[in-house]
């Protein structure tokens, strides 16, 4: 069993691990990104810039998770061999699109055909990685617009009437304070992001749903030195209990992070603080 246990694939399940932690890893905080930048694109007095900042919260939140990452996946991808077919090739006499079949010249594949497996498997990884960012920076996008309004309103009067500007405002009342308000949502949104990584597998990703699956079904001796019969339960068992103790200290640290946030707030978690000190 320890041999079977340490296997080639079974190293590759292990590493598959640290795939879902660098996923979260890269992913969170360009989510967190995106969605700031909605934000302030939603709040924005251009109307152009505010109609797109809405646009983007609207769109992206109104469109289930699982069709838009395999039309966009696909969409980014063709976009990116399009732009280097129109750059590599110009003078390709063939049409891309062919009925169903979209043809670029060998030049523009990405990745080239002969590029190493590791380089394939990167690309598709950082295309999860976008799509997973578009996705989930819409939702934490709308958190963060409702957290900014969230800010007491005398708050911004007051630093009007001591003659801050607009920008000034933005910066130094609004940002600081709003993460008390954003926190839980946010907290709410990174628990939906652990749970959404399994999709990685539906992106083509060798995740640790691929590997549960792949190791964990029957095995004849026609194809394997170690034949056993449907092991798929214990596989996913591993994954659920990673999955459970994973949230469950993402859960301590976000609490922990409220409570400091909320130090000397004006608001209800804020006051509770204060009467128990007291």
């Amino acid at each position: 069993m320890s041999c079977y246990l340490t296997t080639g694939k079974h190293m590759g399940f292990y590493w598959s691990f640290l795939t879902v932690l660098s996923l979260l890893a890269i992913t969170a905080p360009l989510s967190l990104s995106f969605g700031f930048g909605g934000a302030v694109a939603a709040r924005s007095r251009i109307a152009p810039l505010a109609w797109f900042g809405k646009g983007y919260i609207a769109i992206v939140r109104g469109v289930p998770d699982i069709a838009f990452f395999l039309f966009f996946v696909i969409a980014l991808d063709q976009g990116i061999e399009y732009l280097r077919h129109q750059v590599l090739c110009p003078d390709w006499p063939d049409a891309i699109r062919q009925g169903n079949d979209f043809l670029v010249c060998p030049e523009a594949k990405m990745p080239l055909g002969n590029a190493p497996q590791w380089l394939h498997e990167t690309y598709g990884f950082f295309l999860a990685v976008f799509t997973f960012a578009i996705v989930f920076g819409a939702f934490a996008a709308n958190v963060l617009f409702g957290a900014m309004r969230a800010v007491p309103k005398a708050q911004l009067e007051t630093a009007e009437a001591y003659g801050m500007t607009r920008r000034q405002t933005f910066w130094r009342i609004i940002v600081p304070q709003m993460w008390v308000y954003a926190l839980p949502g946010l907290g709410n949104l990174w628990m939906v992001l652990i749970k959404a990584t399994p999709l990685l597998f539906l992106l083509g990703v060798e995740d640790v749903v691929y590997w549960a699956r792949e190791l964990g079904g029957t095995k004849t001796p026609r194809f394997t030195d170690y034949p056993h019969g449907d092991w798929r339960m214990w596989y996913f068992l591993v994954l659920l209990i990673f999955y459970l103790a994973f949230t469950r200290v993402s859960e301590i640290v976000l609490d922990r992070l409220m409570r400091r946030l909320t130090r000397g707030q004006a608001t209800a978690a804020g006051e509770a603080q204060r009467k128990a000190a007291a």
